[in-house]
């Protein structure tokens, strides 16, 4: 497996970077919760930015670095987004010019948040992101410190209550598909280049997956055998679309949360460019409105609930994180988080895994950095106390940007 090194000026530059967004992350941005209780659509994903196209709203040239850009996703008709959408579930993927010290995305209208989504040595990377809508005609806005090209993807939306959209239902992490293993509908074998596989996600007894659920909220890891150029995951039984859901051009183990609609027979369908094994977890799921059932408050500035390099430095083991009582604004009301985990690991990172406070550990992973690379992912961690566990296999520092929260 190919290991990227780094050299001292790019590590340097990535550290003065995220120590600039703690700074401005401190420094006082309001960080109100959204006025409203949102609840989910999901769509087949569609490309709904492509800054490597020709010039236009939704296209090119790309962001220059130090520079941000607005992004009106309503407009784009290809993806059928309502103007009355209130905030997005996306995939932000990042195709840089040149190192990319980090990038943001926010509600336009609202002031930058001291906050990142992603950060790249040079590579392609994607991140996926829960993003209120904001002035412009529902827009939202990009950042990047360094010249890149953006590539959006929209899964979903989230709107006011209504009669049809649907709730978010908290699980235990439960680990779902992993092709590594023996063969079966949800095990082996691996995935084969250009070749679609469906997952009847349902098929996993152990994690409890009702008939009602009508879309996912996964973290999918990608094992590639060599380079995986991309992979895209999308409802079963429909047109395979021409998006992409995380990419791992170094070919070392990648994750990237998906908020997935379930598609016939709550399948997902799967196609990766070239071949590898695939591990799916899963941390809850979107059904119509019931007991149980949580909606979405967003923030309308990103807010760092911990960022280790201010505080104890580099852990190793398990770290519990007392969110609601972070400077960040949470009622105790939230029984779950939406948050983007950054891992800074000391050498190399086997995987960092995040879950309830006052559970047992599951076997489960929310993001790997086996070649020491800074890797971010999002992550919707339930509570039941106000606090999340983390787990680092190995010696790192961890940053947790808080972007909304699920409570009745």
């Amino acid at each position: 497996m190919r290991i990227v090194r780094h050299s001292l000026s790019l590590v340097v530059a990535l550290a003065l970077a995220l120590v600039a967004m703690s700074a401005a992350a401190q420094d006082g941005v309001i960080n109100a919760p959204g006025p409203e209780a949102l609840r989910f659509t999901g769509v087949t994903p569609c490309r709904v930015v492509d800054t490597r196209n020709p010039n236009g709203t939704f296209g090119g040239p790309a962001i220059q670095g130090g520079t941000s850009r607005s992004f009106p996703l309503p407009q784009n008709s290809n993806c059928h987004l309502p103007l009355g959408s209130t905030a997005y579930a996306l995939n932000v993927t990042v195709v840089p010019h040149e190192p990319l010290g980090f990038l943001t995305i926010w509600p336009t209208g609202q002031p930058q948040p001291g906050v990142s989504l992603m950060n790249s040595d040079g590579r392609i990377k994607a991140n996926a992101a829960i993003v209120l809508s904001g002035t412009g005609g529902a827009a939202v806005s990009v950042y990047a410190s360094n010249t890149t090209d953006v590539v959006i993807d929209v899964n979903g939306y989230f709107t006011p209550v209504n009669s049809s959209n649907l709730q978010f239902y908290p699980l235990p992490p439960c680990r779902v598909v992993d092709t590594r293993g023996a063969m079966g509908l949800l095990g082996g074998p691996s995935l084969q280049a250009n070749m679609e596989r469906d997952f009847p996600l349902f098929q996993a007894r152990s994690c409890n997956i009702p008939p009602s659920a009508q879309a996912y909220s996964l973290n999918m890891t990608a094992v590639p055998h060599g380079v995986l150029g991309y992979l895209t995951v999308w409802p079963a039984g429909q047109q395979r679309p021409l998006v992409s859901t995380l990419n791992a051009p170094t070919g070392t183990y990648t994750a990237n949360a998906a908020i997935v609609r379930a598609g016939s027979g709550g399948d997902i369908a799967v196609y990766p460019s070239h071949d590898t094994d695939l591990v799916v977890d899963i941390n809850g799921y979107f059904a119509p409105a019931g007991t149980g059932g949580l909606s979405l408050y967003g923030l309308t500035n990103g807010c760092r609930v911990l960022d280790t390099r201010q505080t104890g430095g580099a852990f190793n083991g398990e770290l519990t994180v007392d969110v609601m009582g972070s400077s960040c604004t949470v009622p105790g009301t939230a029984q779950a988080y939406v948050l983007n985990a950054t891992a800074l690991p000391q050498t190399i990172l086997g995987y960092l895994t995040l879950w309830p406070d006052g559970q047992q550990q599951p076997v489960v992973s929310t993001l790997n950095a086996i070649d020491g690379a800074t890797t971010s992912n999002m992550a919707i961690v339930s509570t039941t106390n106000g606090s999340i566990d983390a787990f680092v296999t190995n010696p790192s520092n961890l940053i947790l940007d808080l972007s909304g929260y699920l409570a009745p």
